[in-house]
C-alpha cells in the first residue's frame, strides 16, 4: 500500500511531541508532533491503538508499544476517530509491520476507501497561521479497501471490553469517540481539542484550553454542536483529544459545559466555506 501522505507538508511540533503517559487505567496517551495517539490495553496481545498520527511517525509508534507491551508486538486492531492526514499519516506503513485489522465508523468508509476526499482545508475561518497553511495539509482519501472494517452498530469492538464506541460528526462525517463508563474516561478525537488548533503559537506552546474542533478542516458545525452536548451529558471524569494535553476533572467539565453553552462564539468561524450565518 503506498501512502499518498509521504511528502505531505507539515512543519509544526509541540513541545509535547515524543512525550506520552497514562492518562486513565491502560491508556496511554502519545504525541506525535502535534496529534495524540492513544494505547489501550493490558498486555501484549490484548491491545489497541487509537489512531494512526502523522506521515513518518510510525517508528515512534512502534516504540512505544514495543515499550509498553514488549518486541514485537502488535495491536488485536488499529481504531480510528476519522480518516484526516494527521489521524492516518502513518497507517500505511504500520500495517506494513502489523498485519491487523482497521476501524472506522460506516459513515468514514468513503475517505477510507479511495471513493472520496475531504474538502481541503478553509484558511477563510480566521486569521491563525495554522489555518493559513492548511490548504496545503492533504485531504485526499486514503484507499484501505480490503483492511478496513466497519464499527458495529451497537458501538462495541471485539474484544475491547467497556468502551463503547459513540459516533459524534460534524468534523467529519463518521467522526468517532470513544467511551468507557466504568471510570468516565474518553477518548475524544477531534470531536473537541484542549488547544487552540488554529494558532501556530498555543500548538506549539500547547496552551490548554477546551476549543471546539479544528475549523478550518470542520464541514458541518450544527452536528458538531450537537457532538459535543453529546460528549458533555456523558460527564467525563477525564479525556484525551486528538490535539492538546489531557485533561480532567472540573476543568474539563467546566471547559465542555463553557463550549456546549456558547460554542456558536468560541468554535463557531464567523466566515468560511462551512458557516451559514
Amino acid at each position: 500500500m503506498d501512502n499518498i501522505f509521504e511528502k505531505a507538508p507539515l512543519p509544526l511540533t509541540s513541545k509535547a511531541s515524543g512525550k506520552g503517559a497514562f492518562f486513565a487505567p491502560e491508556v496511554y496517551a502519545f504525541t506525535v508532533q502535534i496529534v495524540n495517539v492513544c494505547f489501550i490495553g493490558k498486555g501484549p496481545g490484548s491491545w489497541f491503538l487509537i489512531d494512526a498520527g502523522v506521515t513518518k511517525a510510525e517508528g515512534d509508534i512502534v516504540e512505544q508499544a514495543e515499550r509498553l507491551y514488549g518486541k514485537g508486538c502488535k495491536p488485536q486492531a488499529i481504531l480510528l476517530t476519522h480518516g484526516h492526514f494527521d489521524h492516518i499519516g502513518a497507517l500505511p506503513e504500520l500495517l506494513k509491520t502489523w498485519d491487523v485489522p482497521v476501524y472506522a465508523h460506516a459513515a468514514e468508509l468513503p475517505y477510507l476507501t479511495g471513493q472520496q476526499s475531504y474538502p481541503p482545508g478553509d484558511p477563510s475561518v480566521d486569521n491563525g497561521m495554522v489555518s493559513k497553511m492548511s490548504p496545503m495539509f492533504p485531504h485526499d482519501g486514503l484507499d484501505l479497501t480490503g483492511r478496513v472494517i466497519a464499527y458495529n452498530t451497537d458501538g462495541t469492538v471485539p474484544g475491547l471490553a467497556g468502551w463503547r464506541v459513540i459516533h459524534t460528526p460534524g468534523h467529519t462525517p463518521g467522526h468517532v469517540s470513544l467511551f468507557r463508563e466504568e471510570d468516565r474516561t474518553l477518548i475524544a478525537g477531534d470531536a473537541f481539542v484542549t488547544v487552540q488548533q488554529e494558532s501556530l503559537y498555543k500548538v506549539v506552546t500547547q496552551k490548554q484550553e477546551i476549543s471546539g474542533p479544528p475549523k478550518y478542516m470542520t464541514t458541518d458545525w450544527d452536528a458538531s454542536r450537537t457532538s459535543v452536548k453529546k460528549l458533555l451529558a456523558l460527564r467525563p471524569k477525564t479525556a484525551v483529544t486528538g490535539h492538546g494535553l489531557p485533561m480532567e476533572g472540573i476543568a474539563l467539565i467546566e471547559g465542555l459545559e463553557k463550549l456546549a453553552s456558547h460554542f456558536d462564539e468560541i468554535a463557531v468561524p464567523e466566515k468560511g466555506r462551512f458557516v451559514n450565518k
